[in-house]
């Protein structure tokens, strides 16, 4: 059924509008921003290219805990925090050729107004209801605790957590209230529980809606498939924080609007002043018949296929047509980590270095499907590039220019059935894996294309034809240079700033590509002055790469060692209060070996295991070690369980205890030093 749907054609006779998540205006941009920007940008350009309607907006999220505490730490205020970020990532998105038609900010005024309106608009339909709720409060720093101000147990499967979502284990949204052991991560104090009045949306009434909804959505599968397991649980949704920054609610000063409402509330507001600023209206994309698809990380596709729909739905407005989920990034094999300095900067890392962004945009759309995680190494990224760009791409368009201008021929002829066929093949798989989300597969068809090209020029060796037949030589490299123009055009939405420079080599004004439609790629070239010809893409020498592996290297270090000072500081206090023995003795530890486990459909982190705890039939436990062990490496092993845990439903399957773990990521299964016969008491 997914990919019936993933097969609608573009373009349409409805106007697209395309939106990124919001980064957060709280640090600098690094390449794993980029994994969903590059993409977005790309699918833009393409639709355009056919001929599509589409507008395309973002703009930087500025709200929310992370903002505050980041502003704190550098003792500036919030608004200055986002200023300094908002200009940097507009910065950075334009030196990598992602160009929006509206970059905005939501602490501007328009988000603010249609926050208010959304939220008011929600409270007069009947979804919105106040509510006392137990909250945590830090006595020592005399504040509340919302969100990332706070962190404890996650309830529902036991991992360390954060205020708002339990990120390392069961990826569950966490209501204010819910976590278990709070404490204070500004100052490390136990906090304390207090009462207050929040505001509460009826999530819970959307349950069949989002249903037939998501079996609607022009999505990928990777955020069909986790959106529908969540669909199963809903639960009312806290709508209000108490802090001062942000978006105030509608008659109460004292709370503020939750960052994921006003957030992607925030594509409303951009396109609003998009509009204004084009003298169109906003309400045809927002309130009319369009398609409306956003294009996300991975790590908030809850927010965007749960909450998001049933917001719209619930005030009136047009529903997303299409939701992108993306893999993440991972560098050197290793967990994305700031902490642990397996991080690219764009700008300190990538740009200052002299790499053009364009060859960054490529390794990010031609690595792998888009919903599967890319690995950044910088071997690998030199392989790539001077094999598919420099080798292949680059290298026929500059034998082809080169050997034109270096014979001062014009060239004229006719398109060989052959050349016309495999151009055309390119320009259907364009316009047939866009809407699959595929951007591999046409990264893949262009490098065919130059590749058909490379081995056309070879095989008819013009250096000896032009000697021996001037006009079949003429044939030849007219096809050649038909090649060069298709290949400007396909490749734009993928590398614009190089596919700018063949078009200028072809004699064409270089601005004028991007209007240039997709079946332009099979107008026959009419010969022109051109330029001299220059190289087009350099290779990437390796001890340019040398240098970058070092600086890696080196950071990792740093950063290890870093953690390991922390670590050693943080053995010198103990992490909980010391605890009775009769504390201990209510936990029921045993024995278990793994009969059977398989991942859970529409999560990365959870393994459903089947255990032997020497009872009449196995237990069903959910662990969230699928980043470190294979459904394979479990069966088998010989594991330590808390056989007396409530039961509980992790992603709507049902847990009956728990894996004990070295580590809050569960790095290492904690197993029995001899072999113990399933169910034996650990004591």
């Amino acid at each position: 059924m997914i990919e019936e749907k993933l097969m609608s054609e573009f373009p349409c006779d409805k106007p697209v509008l395309v939106t990124c998540g919001l980064p957060y205006a709280n640090g600098s941009a690094h390449i794993g921003h980029l994994r969903t920007y590059i993409p977005a940008d790309m699918f833009v350009r393409t639709l355009r290219m056919m001929g599509q309607e589409t507008v395309f907006v973002c703009g930087s999220d500025a709200h929310g805990t992370p903002i505050i505490v980041n502003a704190e730490e550098q003792k500036i205020s919030p608004r200055q925090l986002v200023d300094k970020y908002h200009v940097q990532f507009d910065s950075i998105f334009k030196k990598c050729g992602v160009i929006f038609d509206r970059y905005g900010n939501t602490d501007d005024p328009t988000n603010h107004a249609r926050t208010k309106s959304i939220v008011s608009e929600l409270q007069k339909n009947g979804y919105v209801y106040p509510k006392e709720i137990k909250v945590a409060y830090c006595p020592q720093c005399q504040r509340g605790l919302p969100d990332r101000y706070v962190e404890g147990v996650c309830p529902y499967c036991s991992s360390i957590a954060r205020g708002d979502e339990c990120d390392i284990g069961c990826q569950r949204h966490l209501e204010p209230g819910e976590i278990l052991d709070p404490k204070c991560k500004v100052c490390g104090s136990k906090a304390e529980v207090r009462t207050q009045e929040h505001f509460f949306f009826k999530l819970s009434e959307f349950g069949d809606f989002l249903q037939e909804y998501l079996n609607t959505l022009h999505a990928t599968p990777n955020a069909v498939n986790y959106a529908m397991e969540w669909a199963k649980e809903l639960k009312d949704w806290c709508i209000t924080r108490n802090l001062e920054w942000g978006v105030k609610y509608p008659g109460h000063e004292d709370l503020v609007v939750y960052v994921w409402v006003d957030a992607p509330i925030g594509y409303i507001a951009f396109t609003e002043e998009y509009a204004k600023a084009a003298g169109k209206n906003w309400e045809d994309l927002w309130k009319g018949d369009s398609r409306i698809i956003h294009f996300i990380g991975g790590d908030i596709i809850y927010h965007h296929c749960i909450f998001w729909p049933a917001m719209l739905k619930g005030a009136g407005y047009t529903l997303p047509w299409g939701v992108v989920a993306s893999g993440m990034i991972k560098v050197n094999d290793k967990k994305f980590s700031k902490s642990r300095g397996y991080i690219v900067w764009v700008e300190d890392d990538y740009l200052a270095h002299g790499f053009h962004p364009d060859l960054l945009r490529y390794y990010i759309l031609s690595y792998t499907s888009h919903t599967k995680d890319i690995n950044f190494s910088w071997t690998e990224f030199q392989t790539k590039i001077n094999k598919e760009l420099v080798g292949s791409y680059g290298n026929f368009v500059n034998r082809v220019l080169t050997f034109i201008d270096s014979k001062g021929i014009d060239v004229k002829g006719t398109i060989d059935p052959k050349i016309s066929s495999a151009i055309k093949t390119a320009i259907d798989m364009v316009k047939t894996e866009i809407g699959n989300y595929e951007f591999k597969k046409i990264c893949d068809s262009i490098i065919t294309l130059s590749d058909v090209g490379n081995t056309y020029f070879q095989s008819h060796e013009p250096w000896k034809l032009i000697k021996e037949n001037p006009a079949a030589c003429e044939n030849v490299l007219f096809n050649c240079i038909q090649i060069v123009k298709a290949l400007a055009i396909l490749s734009e939405p993928t590398v614009p700033e190089k596919a700018k420079e063949i078009w200028g080599m072809l004699g064409y004004d270089p601005a004028t590509l991007a209007s240039a439609r997709i079946d332009d790629a099979l107008v026959p070239y009419e010969n022109r002055p051109r330029p001299k010809p220059s190289i087009l893409f350099t290779k990437l020498e390796d001890k340019k790469i040398a240098e970058m592996t070092k600086i890696m290297d080196e950071r990792v270090k740093a950063a290890e060692a870093k953690l390991n000072g922390k670590k050693a500081e943080e053995e010198l206090e103990p992490q909980l209060p010391p605890i009775t023995i009769d504390d201990f003795a209510k936990m029921e530890l045993r024995v278990g070996k793994v009969i059977a486990s398989e991942k859970i459909k529409g999560s990365k982190k959870l393994l459903k295991n089947l255990i032997d705890l020497g009872e009449d039939k196995p237990r069903q436990i959910v662990s969230g070690i699928a980043e470190v062990y294979t459904p394979e490496e479990m069966v088998g092993k010989t594991v330590i369980v808390i056989a007396n845990l409530k039961p509980t439903k992790i992603m709507g399957v049902e847990s009956n205890g728990m894996i004990l773990a070295a580590d809050s990521n569960g790095a290492t299964l904690l197993t029995v030093e001899k072999p113990s016969e399933p169910g034996t008491k650990v004591r």
